[in-house]
């Protein structure tokens, strides 16, 4: 009888890991600011309104994603 419960719980364990994928950072496009803290995990400035709203909190665009989509500037060489 263990050895049937230790090889399920070994199958339990390798399918668990098996299965389980790394967390990805992403950075969303708006952040919710507040008095303690900023909350940046919302696709649409909708969203954010939605959280904000009955609270001293405003949304804006993400700094962190803001200056991630700035073009780079490529200077000619002469």
């Amino acid at each position: 009888m263990r050895t049937i419960t230790a090889f399920l719980l070994l199958a339990a364990a390798i399918g668990a890991a098996w299965t389980i994928s790394p967390a990805q950072a992403r950075d969303y496009r708006y952040c919710l600011y507040e008095r303690y803290g900023e909350d940046c995990s919302f696709n649409t400035y909708a969203q954010c309104q939605a959280s904000a709203s009955g609270r001293a909190a405003y949304c804006n665009l993400n700094r962190r994603f803001a200056v991630a989509q700035q073009p780079v500037r490529r200077r000619r060489v002469q």
